[in-house]
C-alpha cells in the first residue's frame, strides 16, 4: 500500500509540474514578426519583460510564412508584417482583430553590396546587370515575401528586372538575403533600410526611388486568439522605448 501510495503521489507531482510548465508557456506573449525587425525586437523584448514581469517569445520569418501559420491556427498573440497585404488576408480570413490593427512603421529599400564601392544613382540608367559582373543579385523571396516584392516592383518600374531576373538568388526572408550579401556569396543584394543598419559590414550603394514600389508600411495587431495580456505588449510598440529603438535600427515610426 505504501509503495502504492508513493508512485501515487509521484505521478501527481509530475502532472503538477507538466502542468506548471503548461501555465508558464502559456503565460508568454508569442510575438509572428517580420525577420528585418530582428534587431529592433532583440533591444524591445527584454526592456518589455524587464518593465513588466510578462515574458516574450518572438518568432521572426518572412511575412508570408508567418502569415500562412496564423491562418492555420498558430498560437500567436501578436503579428507584425512587413507589408499590408498579408495583414488584409488574416483580417478577411478572421484571424486577426481589426479594431487593434495600427500602421506601426515604414522603411526604405536599398541596394546592398558585400564590398565599399562607390554609389549608384538608382534609375532606369543604372547598369545593374553589368555592376553584377556575372554573380547574383540576393533578394527575398519575389512572389511571396514583402522585402522580395516591394524589390521586384521597384526592379520592373524602373525597367531593370527582364535584365537581371535570371540573375536573382531568392531567399526564404531578406536577412537570408542579407546574408548572402555579407557572406560574399552574392555581391549585391536589395534589401530594406534597417537591414543595412543591422550589418555593418556592408556598403549602400544607393536608395530606391519611393515612387518606384509600393508604400513600405509594418502593420501591427493582435490575432483572434490573443491572450488579455497582449494588447499590453502592442500598446508598449508604440511607446517611447520601441520607438526609440525602431529608430536606431533604421525605421521611420508612423504612430505618435
Amino acid at each position: 500500500m505504501h509503495l502504492i501510495r508513493t508512485a501515487v503521489l509521484r505521478t501527481l507531482a509530475v502532472a503538477a509540474t507538466c502542468l506548471g510548465l503548461a501555465a508558464t508557456a502559456e503565460a508568454q506573449i508569442t510575438v509572428f514578426a517580420a525577420a528585418s525587425l530582428k534587431n529592433a525586437l532583440d533591444e524591445i523584448a527584454p526592456a518589455y519583460e524587464a518593465e513588466t514581469g510578462e515574458k516574450l517569445a518572438v518568432s521572426l520569418a518572412g511575412s508570408s510564412a508567418l502569415a500562412r501559420q496564423i491562418g492555420l491556427g498558430a498560437p500567436a498573440d501578436v503579428f507584425i508584417s512587413a507589408n499590408t497585404d498579408w495583414m488584409d488576408r488574416l483580417a478577411e480570413d478572421g484571424a486577426i482583430r481589426p479594431e487593434t490593427r495600427v500602421e506601426l512603421l515604414s522603411n526604405r529599400l536599398v541596394l546592398v553590396a558585400h564590398r565599399p564601392a562607390e554609389a549608384v544613382v538608382i534609375g532606369p540608367a543604372l547598369d545593374l546587370a553589368g555592376l553584377l559582373d556575372g554573380g547574383h543579385l540576393a533578394m527575398a523571396l519575389v512572389d511571396a515575401v514583402p522585402a522580395g516584392i516591394y524589390g521586384k516592383a521597384a526592379l520592373t518600374s524602373l525597367g531593370l528586372w527582364d535584365g537581371v531576373a535570371p540573375m536573382v538568388a531568392q531567399t526564404d526572408n531578406v536577412r537570408a538575403a542579407l546574408a548572402l550579401v555579407a557572406s560574399g556569396e552574392a555581391p549585391l543584394g536589395i534589401v530594406y533600410a534597417s537591414d543595412a543598419v543591422a550589418d555593418p559590414g556592408i556598403t549602400v550603394l544607393g536608395t530606391f526611388p519611393a515612387d518606384s514600389h509600393p508604400e513600405i508600411l509594418y502593420p501591427a495587431a493582435l490575432t483572434t486568439r490573443a491572450d488579455p495580456e497582449a494588447a499590453g505588449f502592442l500598446d508598449f510598440l508604440q511607446g517611447p522605448v520601441a520607438r526609440a529603438a525602431f529608430e536606431r535600427q533604421g525605421f521611420t515610426v508612423l504612430t505618435e
